[in-house]
């Protein structure tokens, strides 16, 4: 059995809908429409984002360490989305 690991950059364009709401305390709550399970908060829209941002980051590593492939691995490539 041989698993071949390939390192193939492409670059495409991913778009989110970061869906805001008034939460306590004057904070804002943002969640990714596409992704429910990455959500954070901020005190300005433009901190929210900053922090959408990096907890998106996070989700992305955290599903990538905790991957297992089911079967004979082919391939594997890294893409990066901007």
């Amino acid at each position: 059995m041989f698993i071949f690991l390939i390192t193939f950059v492409k670059i495409f364009c991913m778009k989110y809908t970061l869906v805001i709401k008034k939460g306590q305390d004057g904070f804002l709550i943002g969640q990714l429409k596409e992704l429910p399970a990455v959500f954070t908060q901020g005190l300005t829209i433009s901190e929210l984002k900053e922090n959408i941002a990096d907890v998106l980051e996070l989700y992305l590593e955290d599903m990538r360490e905790m991957y297992v492939p089911q079967g004979v691995m082919l391939d594997e490539e890294e893409i990066i989305f901007v």
